[in-house]
Parts: C-alpha cells; structure tokens; sequence
C-alpha cells in the first residue's frame, strides 16, 4: 500500500475507542505487501471510515430534501459498505500484487533453466534466476535464497511452497529442473524444456480459464451497470410527461454515486479474481524519460476544455459545457501525463519482440565459433529492428568504453540502464554469461531464443482469449455508452418542447437530465476502461491511465455527438 494511504489509515484508526478483533489472515495480507500498518489499525480505521461517510451522507441527503427515513437508511447502507471495503482492501490489493507477480513466472523459471544449461546444477541456477529478475516473485526467491545461505537447501523448495496454492505449476517445474541437472547429458535438456514448457502451459490453461469464466460475469456488468441503466433512464422524458415523480436529487444520487460504486466494486471483483497474466514491461514514475513538467498536462487540460466549452455551448447549449469540460480535461491531462511513459513502454515492447530473432542468430553465429562480442556487434548490423539498434548501441557502447558486455547492456551507461524490460536484462545476463563460456554456448542462446518464442505465442493467445470481452467493455466505455445517453438527452429536449416547453416534468429539465448522465457517462468510460485494461493486460498505472484519459476524451466527444445526432433525427 503507498505511504498516503498508509498515513490515512493510521488517522482513521485513532479516534476509534477501545480494543477491535483482528484475525491473522489480514495480518498475513499486509505482511505481503510489505505494509508498515497492523491489522488494528486496519480495522479501527474502517469503522471510523463507516461511521465518518454514514454521517456525511446522511446530513447530505437530509439537506437535499430527502425523507428523513429514507436519508437514514442510505446513510446506514453507505457505513456498512465503506467499512466492509476498509477492511476487504488489503485482500483486494493482495490480491493484484500476487496477479502481478505470477506474471513473471515463466520469465523466472526460462532463467532457472537457460542458467542450468549452462552449469547442471540447482544453487547457481536459483541465484541466477533470483538476482537478475525484479519485481515480488524475484525478491520473493532471493529472499529464499538469502534465508538458506549457509545450509544444505538452495531456497528453492521453500519458494514453491510458498507459491504452491496460487500458481501450483512452480513446483512440478522446480522438480523437473532439479531432476534435469542429476540427469545424464542426453535427458537434460528434454527434461529441462518440459520444466519451462510446464509453467508456459500452466499460465495459457489459467488465463483460457479465467476468460471463459469472466464471460458472465462482465457480461452482467454490461448489462446492468450499463445496457439497463441506459434504458431505463431512456423513459424517464416520457415518465415526466406522464406524471411520474422522480426528483433530480434522486436521479443524481442513483447515476452519479450509487451505480458508479456498484461498477467500480464489480470491476475490482473481477479484477481480483485474474489468475495470472504475462510479463509486461512497466515504467515507474521515476524513470528519466516518462518525466513531465508539471505544466504540459495542466496546459494541455486547459486547452482542451476551453475548445470544448466553446464547442459544447455552440452545437448544445449552456448546460452541457460544464458537463462536458470536466471530463475531457482531466482525460487530456491524463494523456499528456502518462504518454511519455506509454512511449517508454512501446519501446521496450518493441525490443522485446525483436529478442526471439535477435537471440537465435547470437547464438548461431556462437555455435560456427564467432565470439558473442562479435556476434552481438554483427546482428546489430543485419537486423532492422528496435533489438537490432539496441544490440549495435551496446556494441558501440563496449568498443568505445572498452568495457565487458555485462557492462555494455547493464552497467551504469549501459543501453538497457533506462529501458525497463526484465525479460531484456535477463537476456543480456546471459549474453555476458554467454561471453565467458564461449562456443558451447551457441545452442544455449538459441534455446533462449526458442523459449520467448514460445512466450509471445502464450501471450498471444491469452490476449486472444480476452480480447472479445475487454474490446467490448472498451468500446462501451468510450463510445456507445456516451452516444447512447447524449441520445437520451436530446429525446428529453424533443419531448420538453413538445409539451409546450413545460419541460420533463418540474425535476426534470433538460439541462438537469444532462448534467446527470454526463456526469454518470464520464465515471463510467474510467471505470469500464480501467476494467478492460486490467483485464487485458493487467494493472499497469501508466497503461491504465492513458487509456482512461483518452476513453475520457473521446466519451466527451461521442456524448456531444449523441445529443446533436440524435436532436437532428427527433
């Protein structure tokens, strides 16, 4: 959990009296995200969060003219909600840290293998792998290693069973690898590919898994956080003219709070329940190049609600501008913010799909006796690619420097000092182990290449499994959801003037009508994307971020587009 949330909990926490029943699995979940807060303070925060947002959305609804009873029972609900959300969040954020880290699975094993191929023998192996991988699965393993220093075990079998009830495959892979290096020279390697192909196959048959199972489930959040709420706020013109009697407060407390938390709970249940997914490069804020002053993106959020305001009041009228400038501003801000590191992350992309190619022809230069400096010097020259200007950056890198290769990818000037691609680093380290082992390393370094071959096609197909169901969410978010309800407000405005401008009923003004679902169309374009997003490719903020700013965009467009379209057929 980050350093804020840690400090809000901890102010929550205080004022709530007397001793709270705590149970050790939460203790067990803040333990793994490394949180500095105990499983009271989590709890005793949660009931004050409760009892802080049932007075406030009680005195709120109480001001807004709501029943009093009514007033009391949402209050009541919201309480008993926000505390359950208090206290279920490290579970949640437990949850994803474990997702995110099982990403790196079969990274992690290819490197235990490939360092076997070279040395039969477990310890070197498990070091290898631990010390040239980052993120929780790696430091989880070095962990491991560093706890059985000085005794008989190497750290491995520790660090399967620790990882044996979410990813299971682990450990049949870790056994393979084990058997493999006491096995004679002729079985090694078959036993050695069985160990990689086991996690490969294990994460393809997870994710096959999950995608048919998330069918339904994101099937009725369509359905009923968007497809429903739509048609039914689709009648509302004609029920005001009716009679009916539904006030506005209501209206905008069900589409502008109540449905927006129902989505975001949906959204982080079915999140939570993602098994697994592949290595994705990811930029920290941090990195030199995802680095933005902070004036581009309040500039750019400027710029872009002025034109929309102006846009908004020409082609709708006065009431949407506010609606429609919010939204679009913070999703400009949002772009600009994180397209720097969505750049970044292209780019290491882009290496990394060159790696398969780049690998086999380094290893087959090896094998007929080229030096791995030479060879990796010559494949930057034959390839075209984003790899191949890497590889001949590194190679200038170490002619100019006179340094090693390990140096020339990994140290301090080094090509991949800024590139945050863990399957590259892995790579190069074996390059720089490659260097020093000579010839014989020729057929390890095409297995390598074989082995992320077989990676890309296992992320392949997992984005294929998923793609029907994130691709529709996404375009909802974006595009039909917003169109659809720019609709809606244009059949209030007909029915409005066809009733003798006596509008949609005393509640219900056009201008009220809008200000609602726009403000309910922009809350769900970011929910639903960041749905699709996690769901796609998991969690990654820069990822989530950019295409949450550009959903925000284009729904402010697609909203204003619904309202004239459908004002010029009514």
């Amino acid at each position: 959990m980050s350093s804020a949330l840690t400090r809000l909990l901890t102010a929550l926490a205080q004022p709530w009296p007397g001793a709270v029943a705590t149970d050790e699995t939460l203790a067990r979940q803040l333990s793994f995200l490394g949180s500095s807060v105990s499983a009271d303070v989590v709890v005793r925060g949660g009931y004050t969060a409760g009892v802080l947002g049932a007075v406030l959305v009680g005195f709120g609804g109480f001001a807004l003219g709501i029943d009093a009873g009514a007033a009391a029972l949402v209050a009541a609900t919201v309480g008993t909600v926000v505390v359950h959300v208090v206290h279920r969040a490290p579970a949640a954020f437990a949850a994803v840290e474990r997702t995110r880290a099982l990403c790196a699975a079969s990274d992690l094993v290819g490197r235990l293998v490939l360092h076997a191929r070279f040395t039969p023998a477990v310890e070197p192996a498990v070091v290898f792998a631990a010390r040239t991988g980052t993120g929780p699965l790696a430091r989880s393993l070095d962990d491991h290693v560093r706890r059985a220093a000085g005794t008989p075990a190497t750290g491995l079998d520790s660090f399967v069973a620790a990882w044996r009830p979410w990813f299971p495959a682990l450990e049949r892979a870790a056994d393979l690898v084990a058997t493999a290096v006491d096995a004679p020279p002729s079985e090694r390697s078959t036993l050695l590919d069985h160990a990689r192909s086991t996690v490969v196959e294990a994460t393809q048959e997870r994710m096959a898994s999950f995608a048919a199972d998330v069918r339904g489930p994101a099937t009725a959040v369509y359905a009923f956080g968007v497809l429903l709420p739509l048609a039914l706020v689709g009648i509302l013109p004609a029920a005001g003219v009716a009679g009916a009697s539904i006030s506005l407060t209501a209206l905008a407390l069900g589409y502008d709070v109540l449905l927006p938390l129902a989505l975001f709970g949906a959204s982080g249940w079915l999140l939570a329940r993602r098994p697994v997914t592949f290595a994705t490069p990811s930029v920290s804020r941090s990195h030199p190049d995802a680095q933005v002053p902070w004036w581009r993106p309040a500039l750019a959020g400027l710029v872009t609600a002025g034109t929309f305001w102006v846009v908004a009041t020409v082609v709708v009228g006065d009431w949407a501008a506010p609606v429609v400038v919010v939204g679009t501003g913070v999703g400009s801000v949002f772009v600009v913010r994180f397209h720097p590191a969505v750049t970044v992350r292209r780019r290491a992309r882009a290496v990394e799909d060159g790696l398969p190619e780049a690998l086999s022809l380094v290893g087959r230069h090896v094998r007929d006796g080229t030096a791995v400096e030479a060879a990796v010097e010559r494949v930057g020259t034959e390839l075209s690619s984003e790899t191949g200007t890497l590889f001949a950056a590194a190679a200038g890198v170490q002619r100019r420097l006179g340094v090693t290769l390990d140096e020339a990818f990994l140290g301090e000037f080094g090509v991949l000092a800024d590139l945050p691609s863990p399957r590259t680093r892995a790579a190069a380290t074996l390059l720089s182990v490659a260097a020093v082992e000579g010839r014989p390393a020729g057929e390890t370094v095409v297995a390598m290449a074989e082995q992320l071959r077989d990676l890309e096609r296992a992320e392949r197909a997992g984005r294929r499994e998923l793609a029907a169901v994130s691709g529709t969410l996404a375009n909802t978010a974006a595009v039909f959801g917003p169109l659809v309800g720019g609709a809606t407000v244009a059949l209030a405005a007909r029915i409005a003037s066809v009733d003798a401008g006596a509008a949609v009923g005393p509640a219900f003004s056009v201008s009220g009508l809008g200000t609602v679902l726009g403000g309910y169309v922009f809350l769900m374009a970011a929910t639903l994307t960041a749905l699709a997003t996690g769901l796609e490719s998991g969690l990654d903020p820069t990822r989530v971020g950019y295409r949450v700013g550009i959903a925000l965009v284009l729904a402010g467009v697609s909203f204003l587009v619904g309202v004239v379209a459908a004002g010029l057929l009514l």
